[in-house]
Parts: C-alpha cells; sequence; structure tokens
C-alpha cells in the first residue's frame, strides 16, 4: 500500500504573515499536514532543498529559484507605502551612507535586496554591507545604518531614541508609485503535479484564514500584544496597513523589483510570475 507523505507548510514566524495562518483549518486536514514554523530565510532554504513542499518565502528566493515554484495568488505580505516592520536606522543622511557600513539581518533576503535597489538606484549610494545578530545596539557599533525587519524591527522602534529611521515600504513607494511584496507563498512544481486536488483545498483553507483573521482583528492583536508587547491600537493598525492580497497591482510592484534587482545583478536571470490557477500554470508577463 502506498501512503502518501504528509504535505509539509513553512510558516514565518513573524508576526506580519499572521493573517494568513492564525485561523487555518487544521482538522480539515488530519495528518495530512505538517507546518514548520521557521524565520523566512530558513525557509527559503528549506523549500529549495525540497525539506518542505509549501511555504510562505521571502519574494526575493521565489527570484532566485522560479523555476521551481508556482505562487498562490491572492496570498502575499505586502504594501502600498509603510509597513511599520522593515526600517533603516541610521545616523547621518541616507545620501551621506556611500562610505560607510550598513548592519544587515540574517531574516530576510527581500528586505536586505530592497535596501540595496533603493540606495544604488534612486539615491546613488553604494555603502559596505555586513552581516549581523539583530540587536540594533550591537549592530550601531561598528556601522553608520542598521537594517531590521519582523518583530526585531518592531521592538527597536518602540525603545529608538537615538536614530533617524526610514520605513523601506514607503521609500519604495516614492521612488516607484508602486506595491511591494516581500513574502509570497510559493509551491513546488512537482507537489502541485503529484497531489494538485489537495492543493487546491490548501489554498482555500488559506484564504479561508486570512478571510477569517482580516474580519475579526481582535485575537492576533491580543496576542501580539502578548507576545510582543505594544498596545491594542499600535497593532490594529498595523494588521491593518499590511495587506494580504496578491492580484495585478502587486504582480506590476513585485516585476519591477525583480526587474531591478536583475539590472543591478543580484538575481541571475529575469524573473517571470507563475501563478498558480486550478492546478494549471499561468505565466504573467508585462
Amino acid at each position: 500500500m502506498n501512503i502518501k507523505q504528509p504535505i509539509r507548510i513553512g510558516q514565518i514566524n513573524f508576526a506580519n504573515a499572521w493573517p494568513i495562518f492564525y485561523n487555518f483549518p487544521h482538522d480539515q486536514f488530519k495528518g495530512e499536514l505538517e507546518f514548520i514554523s521557521q524565520v523566512p530565510t530558513s525557509l527559503n532554504q528549506a523549500l529549495a532543498r525540497n525539506e518542505i513542499d509549501i511555504a510562505a518565502i521571502s519574494s526575493f528566493a521565489y527570484g532566485e529559484d522560479f523555476s521551481k515554484y508556482v505562487l498562490f495568488p491572492d496570498l502575499s505580505v505586502s504594501a502600498f507605502g509603510a509597513v511599520q516592520s522593515l526600517f533603516l536606522f541610521h545616523q547621518q543622511p541616507i545620501a551621506e551612507l556611500g562610505q560607510g557600513t550598513i548592519a544587515l539581518p540574517t531574516t530576510s533576503a527581500t528586505s536586505v535586496n530592497l535596501l540595496k535597489i533603493l540606495l544604488t538606484k534612486f539615491s546613488g549610494v553604494r555603502p559596505r554591507y555586513e552581516y549581523a545578530a539583530p540587536v540594533l545596539n550591537d549592530m550601531m557599533k561598528h556601522a553608520e545604518a542598521a537594517l531590521l525587519i519582523g518583530d526585531d524591527a518592531i521592538k527597536a522602534q518602540w525603545t529608538n531614541q537615538a536614530y533617524k529611521v526610514a520605513d523601506l515600504g514607503e521609500m519604495w513607494r516614492r521612488a516607484t508609485g508602486k506595491w511591494m511584496s516581500f513574502a509570497v507563498i510559493a509551491v513546488r512544481k512537482q507537489v502541485v503535479q503529484e497531489q494538485p486536488e489537495l492543493v487546491a483545498r490548501i489554498y482555500q483553507a488559506f484564504l479561508y484564514s486570512k478571510q477569517q483573521s482580516l474580519l475579526n482583528l481582535r485575537p492576533l492583536v491580543q496576542e501580539a500584544q502578548l507576545t510582543i508587547g505594544g498596545n491594542e491600537a499600535y497593532w490594529q493598525r498595523y494588521f491593518t496597513q499590511l495587506k494580504y492580497n496578491f492580484g495585478p497591482e502587486q504582480w506590476e510592484g513585485l516585476q519591477l523589483y525583480y526587474d531591478y534587482a536583475y539590472e543591478l545583478g543580484l538575481l541571475k536571470q529575469k524573473v517571470p510570475l507563475q501563478i498558480w490557477q486550478d492546478n494549471k500554470l499561468n505565466w504573467v508577463k508585462e
């Protein structure tokens, strides 16, 4: 008897992705799924190594391995403007950072490369970059600026009194007038081919979770207060400001991000968006 292994789903353990997962109807998939919670860079690597089958990954990671994946539509972590969890902390004006060092976190590829695009293409700044543990005061001991994302960025912003702060989502909107998608839900093509019906059920379950989460944010807000801190008003605004759609407007912004990343040598080849639809590949082209 051929017993199928559970489909392994990677879950971002940052608050910004909670609405996609928070109300996932696990009881509808008894024994069919296994959830694994990690930071984005770990999920990126696990999906690339076929250690998981479906994952919320950094958008940049899709660009690196797009030939292996399709993307679920209507599901992402996106923003049109400020993100409130993606901050560049700096001492001097951004235009003067060219001769300095910027400390980068090891937790997200999308944000790191978004910063490089913004500084290189739109500010004409080419600083040195070095990776460091995501602790603001430690990062700034050896750098003129530091990038933090997710819950680390949120906590640092609450206590920061020493540094200027730039929100990369707002920087991108001002530079391009486009949306930015920071995380996407990628599915290995092999899994789509082998278990199309189960993949379709998983997709509908994610849509249900997103819908239910956004209809009633109070449980997410309360959990964020308990686990991260802050007040109700902050988290209500945070989850409302982020958007979890992934349609033509978000595709256009993400495609531009990929085009710039290729132009600057951050990606080795041009990236097409491949959107899952009714168990088929739908190629989205400019």
